[in-house]
């Protein structure tokens, strides 16, 4: 089994989702983060809110570029008489026919030798986020430019690295929340593992919802990034921050529809001088991994320089927040092999113990739920879960463990969390 062959739970409508992610107590939300930055609030809103019904499949990629190309350019201080004429001639009809060499063509281009890497894709930026450029992506060590390709576009599914997380087996101790934290030094209250405990008037007790990056096939986060520091690594489908490009306008965190993303305000709790090198470089020599420095763009990473076997041959195929849970409830892994650990989990799940409800207390006699998180906007996300999906009157409450207690911050009213579950859980 893997994770194609699980069926949806409930056949919701993305423009109901939508709609009901879009309130005007999100959008105030929304605003108020954007307001804090530099950026043209009413660009990032309205961009966040077409590139969710982009990958929803009620907007176009040719019709999203021609409504925002222009306006990216100018705030972005991108002018196309500055680009490359290659480049700048280009229409951006003219994307879809272009191979991957002509790709990598237009972006070698726009290397000259006396621009350092941020600013020649901070001047990219628009051209490569509406002709589909990708980003930079090193081989073998080499700094030739090469255009970021699909897995899809490969020779079988290619390799998509995700989770199977059991909610039935988490008791809300917090384990993967201070694993995530101190592996990748990240500052108080930025908590890119979270776990909600809810009540929800369908479901018995106390139940949790553990919250991370769901590493999106068609992530919106990606759609809005002007310099295309947001990105998808093609060896394995990790969604990742190059922190050199990043310029900290925000717009991926309100495009998100998860509320997973957190900028650096001011100077890191951790400096720079006590960051593990091979803990932040990723296996193409980009920085992409730890706590991300001030003024940038931090989320879950899901663990890129473990998978590159920076951090030892023991790490690879791991994660912190895994290695950390004691109930065996977070499984990390390839979610096209059928062999892999989280398909393999799934595989035993729908196999053993599917009524002892001491082990699964909330789970439905005779069935397995299993879900994937506002799958209906098509954003593809590569984080599976087993359990019940919140309701839509689901209300965040007190855990059984306090942030607090085990040394860290909960600032969920700081963050995205409220609203960002479509109304399924708030504080």
């Amino acid at each position: 089994m893997s994770v194609d062959d699980i069926e949806a739970t409930d056949d919701v409508d993305a423009a109901d989702t939508l709609d009901a992610l879009h309130t005007d107590e999100w959008e105030a939300e929304m605003r108020d983060l954007l307001e804090d930055g530099d950026a043209d609030v009413d660009l990032g809103m309205a961009m966040a809110k077409d590139a969710q019904r982009l990958v929803a499949g009620e907007l176009t990629e040719t019709e999203f570029a021609e409504r925002y190309h222009d306006a990216v350019v100018e705030e972005f201080d991108v002018d196309d008489a500055q680009l490359p004429e290659a480049l700048a001639s280009l229409d951006v009809e003219d994307a879809d026919d272009l191979d991957d060499a002509a790709l990598a063509d237009r972006l070698a281009a726009l290397e000259d030798g006396d621009m350092d890497r941020r600013e020649v894709m901070k001047k990219m930026g628009a051209a490569g986020m509406f002709l589909g450029l990708g980003t930079w992506a090193t081989v073998d060590g080499t700094d030739e430019p090469n255009a970021q390709v699909s897995t899809a576009d490969t020779d079988g599914p290619g390799t998509q690295y995700g989770m199977v997380i059991d909610l039935e087996k988490c008791d809300g101790c917090l384990a993967c929340v201070v694993a995530c934290s101190q592996e990748n030094n990240t500052s108080a209250g930025a908590n890119w593992m979270y776990v909600f405990t809810y009540e929800d008037d369908h479901q018995d007790g106390e139940n949790f919802l553990v919250r991370t990056c769901q590493h999106c096939t068609d992530a919106p986060c990606e759609k809005v990034c002007p310099t295309t520091a947001r990105h998808t690594r093609t060896e394995d489908g990790l969604v990742l921050t190059d922190y050199d490009v990043c310029i900290g306008c925000r717009y991926c965190q309100v495009a998100c529809p998860y509320g997973v993303n957190y900028f650096q305000w001011g100077e890191p709790d951790t400096p720079g001088s006590e960051l593990d090198p091979n803990h932040v470089y990723d296996g193409r020599d980009r920085r992409v991994d730890s706590r991300p420095p001030k003024g940038v763009m931090g989320k879950c990473t899901m663990c890129p320089s473990r998978q590159d076997g920076k951090m030892g041959e023991d790490k690879v195929g791991t994660t912190a927040c895994e290695d950390a849970c004691t109930m065996d409830a977070i499984h990390f892994g390839d979610m096209n092999d059928p062999d892999s650990d989280p398909n393999q989990y799934l595989e035993r799940v729908r196999s053993e113990n599917p009524n002892d409800r001491e082990y699964y207390p909330n789970r439905t006699p005779d069935t397995v739920n299993t879900f994937r998180l506002l799958e209906e906007l098509g954003t593809d996300p590569n984080v599976v879960f087993v359990g019940n999906e919140p309701g839509p009157n689901a209300k965040q409450v007190d855990g059984p463990v306090a942030y607090e207690d085990i040394g860290e911050v909960d600032r969920r009213k700081e963050v995205l969390d409220d609203g960002t579950f479509a109304g399924g859980v708030s504080p």
